[in-house]
């Protein structure tokens, strides 16, 4: 891989990973193009590109880090609050029947709230749901991942339809009127709901932060609380995902990958990544993913006029 490849499918890793348009979809569509045109890259399903993804897509989230910065560190702390409250009010009340009855009830809120437990261990509550979210993700997406990646890395025609469906989500996303849940009404089916659509995104050309956000929309949830949550669980689940397919490649013989454009790929991508965060936040605010679906509806007729004609 020269450094121009590593350059290129950074920015393309750092952009699409925040545009709804699916991240996986443009870096093989990108990689099958170069092969087309002589790269010697190696195919988009060997072992060096896999562990080139996976560099680059933990670079992203150098991006989410800095753009959310202030609300993360908001969160880990509130977080490690609720805990510790939680555990001090345990251990002062195993020897009162009473108030151990009562952290109980704080307890169960921490997954049923309801009336004044909504806001109770709020932020406790909602590293819980999160973790439920990316739970829910790996037990549908993972039995179906080897079979998803066999398909579309064979055929990037079958990309066209799965573009096609993330264009339409998000045009709908913008005509959703009715966004009235916030943090405190997320509930496990609400989180469920969400790591469904996560898990579906697992399929190239079905973005990961589009599916998130359109099933967080389609539940209700405010245009905020939708983009925080949707990223907020990126991390679990990229790092999740990250592991379990670099176990994988730990098997392989040989990475002929080098370290130079490893770690080009990896900076591009972070530095690209948040400036293309910071506007996709602009336009999901604004009611404005619309204009990613006439993207995405261009392309898929693209990818099949170039699959047709053998450009891809």
């Amino acid at each position: 891989m020269s450094i121009f490849e590593a350059i290129l499918l950074g920015i393309i890793q750092g952009i699409f990973m925040f545009f709804p348009v699916s991240s996986t979809s443009h870096l093989v569509l990108t990689q099958h193009w170069l092969i087309q045109r002589g790269s010697s890259l190696p195919a988009p399903e060997s072992t060096e590109m896999i562990f080139f993804d996976l560099i680059v897509h933990v670079g992203t989230l150098v991006s989410i880090v800095v753009v959310f910065r202030r609300s993360l560190s908001r969160l880990l702390t509130r977080i490690w609050l609720d805990f510790w409250e939680l555990i001090t009010e345990l251990g002062s009340s195993r020897s009162d029947p009473i108030k151990l009855r009562l952290t109980a009830q704080r307890t169960r809120s921490l997954i049923f709230p309801s009336g004044e437990r909504k806001g109770d261990l709020l932020y406790l509550r909602l590293a819980v749901l999160g973790m439920l979210s990316v739970v829910v993700t790996g037990l549908v997406g993972l039995p179906f991942r080897s079979i998803i990646k066999e398909i579309f890395f064979a055929y990037p025609i079958a990309i066209c339809f799965t573009l096609g469906i993330t264009g339409i989500l998000l045009w709908w996303t913008d005509k959703k009127i009715r966004q009235t849940r916030g943090l405190r009404d997320l509930n496990p089916w609400v989180a469920s709901f969400i790591g469904l659509g996560q898990a579906l995104a697992l399929i190239p050309g079905l973005s990961r932060s589009g599916m998130t956000i359109s099933f967080s929309l389609f539940t209700g949830l405010r245009r905020q609380w939708a983009a925080e949550y949707s990223f907020f669980i990126a991390f679990p689940t990229i790092i999740g995902g990250t592991l379990l397919q670099a176990l994988e490649l730990l098997k392989a013989e040989t990475l002929n990958v080098g370290i130079m454009p490893l770690t080009v790929g990896f900076v591009v991508s972070a530095i690209v990544g948040i400036g293309a965060l910071q506007l996709v936040l602009k336009l999901l605010y604004r009611a404005r993913f619309r204009y990613f679906s006439y993207y995405l509806w261009v392309l898929a007729v693209i990818v099949a006029w170039g699959t047709y004609q053998g450009v891809l």
